[in-house]
């Protein structure tokens, strides 16, 4: 679902614009010219692992080939949104269209940038996103809220951050009820 800005009363604060800007373009994304990949996929569900193949054409465009249909489509789905936030895009096109604000709190992942109009905000420490949390509402679902936390990236020869693991946390945005957790390692 694409966020659009909302209209808000709050200034943007340069602070917080700047270190985001910085995270973002320390992050590793795929070039303009991406011409896709092919990768064996082993899938991990409860400690019964099916293995397979996935074609990423695209940022858009992810084909995975497992032999159980459940998991092959959960699998399509978590790697489609990995290949959306990995592709070409610039910070003004991506976070950098809404307004900004900053809060030092003294958390161990780093201050807190709340992304207004988004109901978003991340948490930023060494110039990196070390935690993105967003609430959500789709026409027809339940709403959901969710907390990603990076737990590891490795350096690319660019020297681009790149996440290797992270853990999403699902829960109730209403009561803070947590539905499920789920960890990617690549």
């Amino acid at each position: 679902m694409e966020h659009q800005p909302a209209p808000s009363t709050v200034a943007d604060d340069p602070r917080a614009r700047d270190l985001l800007r910085r995270a973002f373009e320390a992050t590793a994304r795929w070039p303009k010219d991406f011409q896709g990949f092919t990768a064996d996929l082993t899938v991990n569900v409860n400690g019964n692992e099916t293995s397979g193949s996935v074609l990423v054409k695209s940022p858009r465009e992810v084909s995975v080939q497992l032999s159980d249909g459940d998991i092959q489509k959960w699998a399509q789905e978590q790697l489609g949104m990995i290949a959306v936030h990995r592709g070409p895009r610039s910070f003004d096109e991506s976070d950098g269209k809404y307004t900004l604000t900053m809060e030092e709190d003294g958390h161990p992942l780093g201050v807190k940038l709340t992304i207004l109009g988004s109901n978003s905000y991340y948490r930023l420490k060494d110039n990196r996103i070390t935690q993105i949390n967003r609430k959500m509402a789709h026409p027809g679902m339940n709403p959901f809220a969710f907390t990603i936390n990076v737990e590891e990236s490795a350096v690319t020869k660019d020297q681009k951050n790149l996440t290797t693991k992270y853990t999403v946390y699902y829960y109730s945005p209403t009561d803070g009820t947590l539905s499920n957790v789920e960890s990617f390692t690549d």
